[in-house]
């Protein structure tokens, strides 16, 4: 799946149209709250990774980042690609041509 479909298809599931800028860093914050609590359980309290709930926890942060993104008009394609740009040109000895 391409990035800019992800996004148009997330979409159709957001609900609302009021705060929604607001709405999504607050979501987003907290679902990277949830990812980091499955590894802080995995590190410290030596619990399974549980890779199932892992996934969806990071399909969460996908998602909030995709309406963030709709929401100032910015492509996902664009946030994928300009990041790999710039990873490319911090660490050029990391990529192959």
């Amino acid at each position: 799946m391409e990035f800019n479909e992800y996004q148009e298809l997330a979409n159709q599931s957001l609900a609302g149209n009021e705060q929604v800028l607001t709405q999504c860093a607050l979501g987003l914050a907290s679902e990277t709250g949830e990812v980091l609590n499955r590894i802080q359980k995995y590190t410290f309290n030596h619990e399974d990774l549980k890779r199932d709930e892992l996934v969806k926890e990071m399909g969460d942060v996908l998602w909030y980042l995709s309406q963030i993104a709709k929401w100032a008009d910015i492509p996902f394609e664009e946030v994928a690609s300009q990041n790999i740009n710039m990873l490319q040109e911090r660490f050029p000895e990391r990529f192959t041509k």
